[in-house]
């Protein structure tokens, strides 16, 4: 894996961890609709004009349907669900089912033949799930139709925005990820827009909901995205999306400070088996182990 794979990987790991917070704030301020929808034409329009500021050459010459595919599926799809979910389910319920995106994304990439995944890389995702669950744990709720709704959404989120991925290293491999995040987050915005028909924005926003909303959008929704398409095309969806496990640990990280969670000895443990499946599926353990043998006196 390469110095600014690694790099994309975290800063990833780091924003989409972080924006589990700002997503509750700017959804209580914009409804969840309006949350997405708007989220995704600003962070369309941060890109294209940075794009433009820097003199970026932009291709799009690979038509409107694939971005509109991937902006239905891994923006609108995906945002929507985990947005609808988190208010009914709660953070660490929908954190530990958006674990299972890079199990989806493996699925999917096998069954369309995009990816072959190693015994080292499915044991990887095994670890990493089972660390989810051990890191988050599953609250003790009431089972009601509202929980069971909010479930199924998440649930359906994560389905999309695996299937979005893998559309993406497929059909869009040959496309810039500058062009692709620019192509899906509008198509995003434009497909979740007319919802807010039905889910109107509750109440006139405060200022600083919308610099919440900016700084949700251009940076972790924009920003990330270019490197996440980037890091798709260069060590494909399955390992590129694994990044959801190290997320999820900076979400419990996240609740703890600024949420008043608690994080009990099981719950690390649990993030250390995260961290060991993710170093098995990007393939960071081997390659360590390698390089120590290679020092070791024969």
């Amino acid at each position: 894996m390469k110095p600014r794979d690694l790099a994309d990987y975290l800063f990833l790991a780091l924003a989409w961890g972080f924006s589990f917070l700002f997503v509750r704030i700017v959804s209580h301020a914009f409804g969840w609709v309006g949350a997405v929808s708007l989220r995704a034409l600003v962070a369309m329009a941060a890109v294209w004009l940075m794009a433009k500021a820097t003199r970026r050459p932009l291709n799009f010459n690979a038509g409107w349907w694939p971005f509109a595919v991937v902006g239905a599926t891994a923006v609108a799809g995906q945002l929507l669900g985990i947005s609808f979910a988190i208010p009914r389910i709660g953070t660490a319920m929908a954190a530990i089912i958006v674990a299972t995106i890079p199990l989806f994304a493996m699925l999917i990439g096998q069954v369309w033949g995009l990816e072959k995944i190693s015994l080292r890389g499915l044991l990887g995702l095994l670890l990493g799930f089972g660390g989810i669950v051990l890191l988050v744990g599953f609250p003790v709720v009431t089972i009601n139709e509202e929980f069971l709704l909010g479930s199924a959404s998440c649930l359906l989120g994560c389905i999309s925005a695996a299937y979005g991925s893998n559309y993406a290293s497929h059909r869009l491999k040959t496309t810039g990820s500058w062009e692709v995040t620019i192509g899906s987050f509008l198509f995003g915005g434009l497909l979740s827009l007319p919802l807010l028909y039905f889910v109107p924005v509750p109440s006139i926003p405060a200022p600083i909901d919308y610099l919440t909303l900016v700084f949700l959008g251009c940076v972790m929704s924009g920003m990330t995205y270019v490197r996440f398409y980037r890091l798709i095309i260069s060590i494909g969806a399955t390992r590129a999306i694994s990044v959801e496990f190290i997320v999820t640990i900076v979400a419990a990280l996240v609740g703890v400070a600024f949420l008043g969670e608690e994080l009990s000895l099981i719950q690390c443990l649990g993030a250390v088996i995260i961290l060991l499946g993710c170093a098995l599926v990007l393939g960071l353990l081997p390659e360590w182990l390698a390089a120590r043998n290679k020092k070791s006196p024969a």
